[in-house]
């Protein structure tokens, strides 16, 4: 009997279609992973800015989980945008409540367009109650500077910072470094309990088509937890299927949408598939093989 690999999102709504849940759901589709969703505000953005947000009510936001997680049920989750410190204690409180595993945080804070998505009182609550309920967190450059209220600009910075990025609590920590400058963009992955510091350096792909790179990310790690996989096997995996999202993308659009532009998630797939799946690789984590437990079955 085949089953569903279950990963819900916890996120704000992109009315553009390129970030937000609508890409988490894309790239959950795209991975092979059934996609749900808990929006946390509806936002009226386009390829150049975030003109409105609409926060959904904490309350509503938790109604939206329990429906979810008392029903269905997940194997991983997926968390971006939360905007205000009530929505994050709710959220917060709800995880806790469902024992959701495989917790992956994006910190989002500010939009590819340079809109405030967190707001500043926000930051707090992000470090000391939804971080050290994470499993891994994604942060980029900007972020990591916010929340550890000193810059990190460079590589040199980026290997402190991310050991103080896991002192939060969260235990593992993928710092992304596509601001720094020059051809190649390196990522750390840091796991605290192995103290294993590991560099996944990339070519950048020069594309104005990158808009929801960091929330397809986060959500293919998502993905690659929910399907099994060990962390830094979900890591490598999600980071090898967005270089090739974003470089089978590169040509697409130019003619049609001005500004940010999407990455191409179903081109990516439609070339992996032809060569025979190898972007999915069948890699869980020893064990996991046996606990397996049922999902949502397809008839």
């Amino acid at each position: 009997m085949k089953s569903y690999f279950r990963a819900l999102t916890i996120a704000g709504s992109d009315s553009g279609g390129g970030a937000g849940i609508q890409a988490d759901l894309k790239t959950f589709s795209a991975l092979g992973c059934f996609g749900m969703s808990a929006i946390t505000a509806l936002t009226a953005q386009n390829t150049h800015s975030v003109t409105g947000i609409f926060p959904v009510p904490p309350e509503f936001i938790g109604l939206q989980m329990d429906a979810v997680l008392s029903d269905i049920g997940t194997d991983a989750v997926k968390i971006g945008m939360l905007h205000s410190p009530e929505v994050i204690e709710t959220v917060a409180q709800k995880l806790a409540q469902w024992k959701c595993p495989n917790i992956v945080l994006d910190p989002v804070m500010i939009s590819k367009s340079g809109d405030k998505l967190l707001r500043e009182d926000a930051v707090k609550a992000l470090k000391t109650i939804l971080i050290p309920k994470a499993f891994i967190i994604t942060p980029n450059l900007p972020e990591a500077s916010v929340l550890l209220g000193r810059d990190v600009l460079i590589p040199e910075d980026m290997i402190r910072a991310a050991k103080d990025l896991a002192d939060l609590g969260c235990g593992n920590v993928l710092l992304k470094g596509g601001h720094l400058t020059g051809r190649d963009s390196l990522d750390l992955l840091f796991q605290k309990d192995t103290d294993t510091l590991t560099k996944l350096p990339g070519i950048r792909i020069d594309t104005p088509n990158s808009h929801g790179t960091g929330c397809s990310l986060s959500s293919a790690i998502c993905a690659g937890l929910a399907r099994g996989l060990g962390l830094e096997a979900a890591v490598k995996n999600a980071k090898t299927w967005l270089t090739g999202a974003l470089a089978a993308g590169a040509a697409f659009f130019s003619r049609v949408i001005p500004g940010y532009r999407h990455l191409n998630r179903r081109d990516r797939l439609r070339l992996s598939r032809r060569r025979k799946r190898s972007w999915m690789p069948d890699q869980r984590s020893p064990g996991r093989q046996d606990q397996m437990k049922t999902k949502l079955c397809l008839s």
